[in-house]
């Protein structure tokens, strides 16, 4: 058996590991990265973030070819879909940034080990590959193996007609009608993908409302845009089963009839992916959720095992795992490493997107912090007109007596691309009345973040 040793080995390469693998890399550390997958990237860069986004961009201009272009005065003939090759242009992507990321590999002289890295003892490693298995030692080891999609009891995924957002991805053809168990942003995400294709798209969510975590005024202005879609919800289901029978699958609800669809897509959330990692061989316990005990240093109770993303504590969001990833490897090598979790953006990438960073209006109230609030909306602002999409709106929060701003929350277009501005000021301790005096430039739609911010001192120019 082959014994290699480094100064820091990482299981999983994945956002946080493939960055903290060249961080490592970049700081000295002689670095080797263990995955299982062919391809580097992880679930977010292979069936996650980056394929979701290729088709959510792909079937928006589809949506506007169709009709919105119309809008513009600009006349198009018959408009139509290969869904095939749609589908061809979201790998392209994927296969484009796997090869970028073997690139930097190669660039930083990173080692790659192609198989199931399991944890041996203090100071070990085992790449556990097809034909052979490797030991591996390291006096750093990091853990960043990610998540897995949730399970719901009584409901049977089959990797085919009821499945998770891997299948979701790739289906070979539009279904019919498509039950999304689920209200949150991946079921919402990839319901809009197939929504846009023809699809009749059934939202069951066991709550009583959507995207649960965000702010409440948002998700409910949201899901009346949504239905304005097409989307149909039904809020406070308990899904309690889920079969395929014959040519249809059947999705039962407790105390209501069921629903007969053609395929299912159970978007409940994700679970850390601790499978197989043989925390036992160094008697690390998981916590009641299933992750991984850290310190503020990303350590583990055993000596050089630390852990960084979806496996320990926090949104599972993959720039929060590329954080720590940089912050925890930059802590081994220099002693000092940070991540402020107060302004970790987060973004649903519908049409129109939701982006949100800081505490919401109900986590200010429940924490008994006095606030003040400034709302704009999109319809009031210039950029918003021209592009034609003036839906949704632009909530600040600040404290009401320092006036820090403590929250932002943007549904409407880019939201995605505006909410980097406020959590920039966020990360420097700014105040409403910073962003209110910064000059945004006029006509954009950063603008609206601008009257917003001047909303909370009851100074709004165009609203």
């Amino acid at each position: 058996m082959a014994q290699n040793e480094h100064d820091l080995v990482i299981i999983g390469a994945g956002p946080g590991g493939y960055v903290a693998a060249i961080r490592g890399a970049q700081l000295g550390f002689n670095a080797a990265c263990v995955e299982k997958e062919p391809l580097l990237g992880g679930t977010c860069l292979r069936v996650g973030c980056i394929p979701s986004k290729a088709l959510l961009e792909s079937t928006e201009l589809y949506v506007e070819a169709k009709g919105k272009l119309g809008e513009h005065g600009i006349r198009v003939g018959s408009v139509e879909v290969d869904l095939q090759s749609l589908l061809r242009r979201k790998e392209k992507v994927v296969s484009t940034l796997t090869k970028g990321i073997d690139g930097l590999f190669k660039k930083h002289k990173i080692t790659r080990y192609v198989g199931h890295g399991r944890i041996d003892g203090p100071g070990k490693v085992m790449v556990e590959q097809t034909d052979a298995a490797i030991e591996l030692r390291a006096k750093h080891i990091l853990i960043a193996t990610g998540s897995k999609s949730s399970n719901l009891p009584g409901v049977a995924i089959d990797g085919n007609r009821i499945g998770t957002s891997t299948e979701a991805l790739a289906y070979p053809a539009v279904p019919e009608h498509l039950v999304i168990i689920g209200a949150g942003y991946i079921g919402l995400e990839l319901g809009s993908v197939w929504r846009r294709l023809g699809s009749k798209v059934t939202v069951l969510e066991y709550l009583n409302r959507i995207l649960p975590g965000m702010d409440s005024e948002i998700a409910t202005e949201a899901q009346k845009i949504f239905e304005k879609q097409g989307f149909r919800f039904r809020l406070g289901a308990k899904v309690t089963a889920a079969r395929v029978e014959g040519d249809q699958c059947i999705v039962e609800c407790e105390g209501s009839e069921r629903v007969a669809c053609d395929r299912v897509l159970v978007a409940v959330g994700r679970a850390p992916n601790t499978d197989r990692l043989g925390l036992e061989s160094v008697n690390i316990q998981l916590d009641s959720k299933g992750r991984i005990p850290v310190d503020e240093y990303f350590a583990t109770p055993v000596p050089g095992i630390y852990a960084i993303g979806d496996v320990i504590r926090g949104p599972m969001l993959a720039h929060k795992a590329e954080e720590e990833g940089i912050a925890c490897v930059e802590y081994l090598a220099t002693g000092f490493g940070h991540v402020d979790y107060n302004s970790i953006p987060g973004v649903v990438y519908t049409e129109p997107e939701i982006a949100s960073v800081g505490r919401t209006e109900e986590q200010l109230k429940e924490e008994k912090v006095e606030f003040k609030k400034g709302v704009f909306p999109f319809l009031a602002n210039g950029r918003a007109r021209a592009l034609h999409k003036t839906e949704g709106r632009v909530k600040v929060l600040a404290d009401a007596k320092t006036d820090r701003v403590l929250g932002v929350h943007i549904l409407g277009p880019r939201a995605g691309d505006l909410i980097a501005e406020a959590a920039v000021a966020m990360a420097f301790g700014a105040s409403s009345e910073d962003l209110a005096r910064a000059s945004h430039a006029h006509p954009t739609l950063a603008e609206a973040i601008k009257e917003a911010a001047l909303g909370v001192a009851g100074q709004a120019i165009h609203f």
